[in-house]
Protein backbone atom coordinates (compact mmCIF):
# COMPACT_ATOMS: atom_id res chain seq x y z
CA UNK A 1 0.00 0.00 0.00
CA UNK A 2 3.01 2.38 0.85
CA UNK A 3 4.60 1.86 -2.57
CA UNK A 4 1.76 2.77 -4.47
CA UNK A 5 1.61 5.96 -2.79
CA UNK A 6 5.11 6.62 -2.95
CA UNK A 7 4.80 5.76 -6.42
CA UNK A 8 2.12 7.90 -7.26
CA UNK A 9 3.24 11.03 -5.09
CA UNK A 10 6.59 10.72 -7.20
CA UNK A 11 4.62 10.45 -10.61
CA UNK A 12 2.71 13.87 -9.63
CA UNK A 13 6.38 15.38 -8.32
CA UNK A 14 7.89 14.46 -11.89
CA UNK A 15 4.92 15.93 -14.08
CA UNK A 16 4.23 18.60 -11.60
CA UNK A 17 8.07 19.89 -12.29
CA UNK A 18 8.11 19.21 -15.71
CA UNK A 19 5.26 21.05 -16.80
CA UNK A 20 7.37 24.40 -16.13
CA UNK A 21 9.22 23.08 -19.67
CA UNK A 22 6.50 23.74 -21.95
CA UNK A 23 6.14 27.37 -20.40
CA UNK A 24 6.56 30.23 -22.98
CA UNK A 25 9.73 31.49 -23.99
CA UNK A 26 7.87 34.75 -22.23
CA UNK A 27 10.34 36.96 -25.08
CA UNK A 28 6.92 38.15 -27.75
CA UNK A 29 8.41 39.24 -30.61
CA UNK A 30 6.11 42.46 -32.09
CA UNK A 31 5.54 42.04 -36.27
CA UNK A 32 4.09 45.42 -36.48
CA UNK A 33 5.56 47.40 -39.01
CA UNK A 34 4.56 51.29 -39.83
CA UNK A 35 1.59 51.01 -41.36
CA UNK A 36 -0.12 48.87 -38.17
CA UNK A 37 1.22 51.93 -36.10
CA UNK A 38 -0.57 54.54 -38.33
CA UNK A 39 -3.39 52.48 -38.37
CA UNK A 40 -3.85 52.45 -34.56
CA UNK A 41 -3.11 55.92 -34.44
CA UNK A 42 -5.69 56.89 -37.38
CA UNK A 43 -8.60 54.86 -35.16
CA UNK A 44 -7.55 56.62 -32.08
CA UNK A 45 -7.98 60.01 -33.64
CA UNK A 46 -11.30 58.58 -34.42
CA UNK A 47 -12.12 58.20 -31.38
CA UNK A 48 -10.98 61.32 -29.81
CA UNK A 49 -13.07 63.13 -32.70
CA UNK A 50 -15.81 61.41 -31.68
CA UNK A 51 -15.22 61.86 -27.58
CA UNK A 52 -15.20 65.56 -28.07
CA UNK A 53 -18.78 66.04 -29.36
CA UNK A 54 -20.35 63.57 -27.13
CA UNK A 55 -18.94 65.25 -24.05
CA UNK A 56 -19.72 68.49 -25.12
CA UNK A 57 -23.73 67.22 -25.53
CA UNK A 58 -23.48 65.82 -22.12
CA UNK A 59 -23.04 68.69 -20.90
CA UNK A 60 -25.20 70.73 -22.76
CA UNK A 61 -27.88 68.87 -20.91
CA UNK A 62 -26.53 69.17 -17.73
CA UNK A 63 -26.65 72.95 -18.24
CA UNK A 64 -30.14 72.72 -19.75
CA UNK A 65 -31.66 70.73 -16.89
CA UNK A 66 -29.92 72.64 -14.16
CA UNK A 67 -31.64 75.76 -15.98
CA UNK A 68 -35.71 74.23 -15.96
CA UNK A 69 -34.79 73.44 -12.26
CA UNK A 70 -33.88 76.80 -11.56
CA UNK A 71 -36.80 78.19 -13.38
CA UNK A 72 -39.32 75.46 -11.97
CA UNK A 73 -38.13 76.67 -8.40
CA UNK A 74 -38.25 80.37 -9.08
CA UNK A 75 -42.29 80.05 -10.55
CA UNK A 76 -43.15 77.41 -7.57
CA UNK A 77 -42.27 80.43 -4.54
CA UNK A 78 -43.45 83.38 -6.53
Amino acid sequence: MKTGTTLKSSLAMVIGSASTAFAASGAREDNSGIFVWIFLGFCALIVAAQLIPAVMVTLGFAKGISKEREVAHQTATK
